[in-house]
């Protein structure tokens, strides 16, 4: 039997995407335990000088994030955020980015990113991972990925994530500062040649993970508006996106309301800010089971901008007002691109609790 050459490159293209995703994910989800465990073994373990060194080393951490010295003003490491490995990464699904309308670079954005599913691949891949189409289609605007807090007060974590991917705080403070940069291309922070922020904001957070599952789009957004309040505080045009196919990659133990499960789930939410997910994804050698997402497609669809006004003490009433202009626009977004983007759109369904 003859095999092509284009038979033999696409095998190989599928192994070397499976090999960087299987490395990928699995980097990402033991990252933060791995952080925790150097901590207790050089605590436990560790010769007085390693523990003396450590709670040095904490103590600094802590203090720059506190003070807001730590702060990384321009794109990061580019050659952690726009190299080959990513495009192999962003392929391996694949990803998309879908532009709708313009990002004038004379202004700071809010990207309103639902859903969350079990990791924000979509929003991530983007924004984080591989920015080189990102910069294409909205050339002079940065962009950045807003997660915990306490992830940049963790040792070792922190300077994966900020440096690798250029996440930033989604604390109030953080948020200020970056929403708040000058768009003046003449200013110092502005020498890169980009001029504006986009920060996005996986809005519906650990609860929406909660209620991730293939094929269903369950946002959680009714009674979340503080990055409308946000928006108006800055004076940041909100930007609604869509990634389509982003719950469709993991399923996760099921976990109904009010189960044993998800009860525990929400205690450890509330305690920590983090939802104690079960993902179930496949292996590297095609078993059902696994922590490697599926093969399917994610197409992140970024709205037009909502233009607000700014004031340094909301409206409550207009926040309400823009508000309900970011659910309508997902909503009309939803319905204007999942016969595009999904399989059986007329069985999908958008619920926003």
């Amino acid at each position: 039997m003859k095999i092509d050459s284009a038979t033999i490159k696409a095998a190989v293209n599928r192994c070397q995407e499976l090999l960087v995703m299987a490395i990928y994910t699995s980097f990402f989800f033991t990252l933060p335990l791995n952080s925790y465990y150097a901590i207790i073994l050089i605590l436990i373990f560790g010769s007085n000088l390693a523990r003396a060194l450590l709670l040095v080393y904490w103590t600094i951490i802590y203090l720059r994030h506190k003070l807001n010295v730590a702060r990384i003003d321009g794109n990061g490491c580019m050659l952690m955020r726009d190299n080959a490995i990513g495009r192999i990464y962003r392929r391996y699904f694949p990803v998309q980015l879908i532009k709708t309308a313009d990002l004038p670079p004379n202004k700071n954005y809010i990207i309103a990113s639902f859903p969350h599913g079990i990791l924000g691949t979509g929003i991530c891949m983007n924004m984080a991972f591989d920015i080189g189409v990102w910069f294409k289609l909205f050339p002079q605007v940065r962009p950045k990925v807003a997660t915990l807090d306490q992830h940049f007060y963790t040792p070792f974590l922190r300077h994966f994530i900020r440096w690798w991917w250029g996440l930033i705080s989604v604390s109030k403070e953080s948020l200020m500062y970056y929403l708040t940069k000058s768009n003046n291309p003449q200013h110092p922070d502005n020498r890169d040649g980009f001029t504006s922020n986009a920060v996005a904001i996986l809005v519906g957070g650990a609860q929406e993970a909660l209620d991730s599952n293939p094929g269903e789009y369950i946002l959680t957004l009714r009674k979340r508006k503080g990055f409308v309040k946000m928006a108006v505080r800055t004076g940041s045009a909100i930007v609604p996106s869509f990634s389509f196919g982003e719950v469709d990659i993991f399923q996760q133990v099921a976990n109904p309301p009010n189960s044993k499960l998800r009860n525990f789930q929400i205690a450890v939410k509330k305690r920590t800010g983090i939802a104690p997910l079960i993902p179930l994804g496949r292996d590297i050698f095609h078993y059902p089971f696994g922590v490697v997402p599926y093969r399917r497609p994610i197409t992140q669809v970024l709205g037009a901008p909502i233009e607000v006004v700014q004031s340094d003490d909301p409206d409550p009433a207009y926040v309400d007002e823009l508000h309900g202009k970011v659910i309508k626009a997902l909503e009309d977004m939803f319905e204007e691109y999942k016969g595009k983007y999904l399989k059986d759109p007329e069985t999908k369904q958008l619920i926003i609790n």
